[in-house]
């Protein structure tokens, strides 16, 4: 059983340009995630899956890391989740996929050795990282998770988690099938609020940025 990570990435990120390889603490998301990959004992390799040749090229001095250039027309900003997930697990050189957006720079090497070592224990068909959210949410004007007549305290709110994109783990097959990267019975692995920060803004970048300085400067 081959382990591998999937790294994917594309260019055209509009709310933070280039986001993928933009300078960021003196590398960029696309090495940083790369160089904590290549440190996971469990993994048997890396794959990095993009439409964009620079982005490649970049991948393409890591020893150990396989490249999958990816269809134009599964790289827009119009096309379904669900197309580009099975595409990337169709095109996938290995058994098991443990997809590992770039976007979370905080979710280190020893972490994804635990969730991939979770996997492994065969308990459930995929692990899901995810993290827990202690909001009041409103749906269409009316509360989803509390009662506005019984205010709860925060802590006492129903335990609800957000999924996220860390380093789900799932079979190349059942990826391919279900057309996302979590199983029917998904183990769900907690992140820690620095983990979970996922850089989706320019906000997100400079805060990760800085977090990621002050975590790992020499």
């Amino acid at each position: 059983m081959k382990i591998k990570a999937l790294i994917p990435v594309r260019s055209g990120s509009t709310r933070v340009p280039n986001k993928n390889i933009r300078p960021f603490a003196d590398a960029t998301l696309l090495d940083i995630k790369i160089q904590q990959l290549l440190k996971v004992p469990l993994l048997d390799g890396i794959v990095v899956n993009s439409n964009d040749d620079e982005m490649l090229k970049i991948a393409s001095q890591y020893e150990r890391v396989e490249l999958v250039k990816r269809d134009q027309k599964f790289a827009t900003n119009t096309v379904s989740m669900t197309d580009v997930f099975q595409d990337m697990a169709e095109h996938f050189p290995g058994d098991v996929i443990v997809y590992c957006a770039v976007t979370y720079p905080l979710l280190g090497t020893e972490t994804i050795g635990k969730i991939v070592a979770k996997y492994i224990e065969g308990a459930h068909d995929s692990v899901a990282p995810v993290s827990r959210v202690r909001q009041f949410l409103y749906k269409e004007n009316k509360p989803l998770n509390f009662d506005p007549m019984h205010f709860p305290r925060s802590q006492d709110l129903p335990d609800i988690v957000a999924l996220h994109w860390g380093a789900p783990v799932i079979a190349r097959e059942l990826m391919v099938e279900r057309k996302n990267p979590v199983g029917a019975n998904p183990f769900l692995y907690e992140l820690t609020e620095e983990e979970a920060l996922d850089i989706d803004t320019p906000f997100d970048f400079e805060i990760a940025e800085q977090l990621y300085r002050k975590k790992f400067a020499a």
